[in-house]
């Protein structure tokens, strides 16, 4: 993704947002601290961390208003969102995605997902 004219150089290669939103119990649309995402984004840091990734930053944000298909998380400069379940999901996205580049289909959250399948 290209900056605008006249901008400053990014500061991070990759930003990834995950959702660590708290809702109340019992709460329709659910909320993605309840399904581990403080634990994941944890994982997350630490994973990257641990491959050397320092122009990437790992960060906790509020609710990302997707909460149906949680946890998930929006990687910037490319605004690519994923909807994940697993350490190993998000082992799949840093290698895929942060690391070559890719895009890890079968995680992707496109703007018509309103509910994962699984969930219908």
């Amino acid at each position: 993704m290209d900056t605008g004219a006249g901008d400053p150089p990014l500061y991070y290669r990759k930003h990834i947002f995950c959702c660590t939103n708290v809702r109340p119990k019992g709460h329709p649309r659910g909320c993605c601290s309840e399904k581990g995402s403080v634990a994941f984004r944890d994982y997350l840091k630490d994973q990257a961390k641990a491959l050397g990734l320092k122009d990437v930053r790992v960060n906790i944000a509020g609710c990302l208003d997707r909460c149906e298909l949680g946890p998930t998380m929006v990687i910037y400069p490319e605004g690519v969102w994923y909807g994940y379940a697993t350490k190993e999901d998000l082992d799949e996205i840093l290698q895929v995605h942060v690391k070559g580049g890719g895009r890890v289909e079968r995680l992707l959250l496109k703007p018509e997902h309103k509910v994962k399948a699984d969930r219908a």
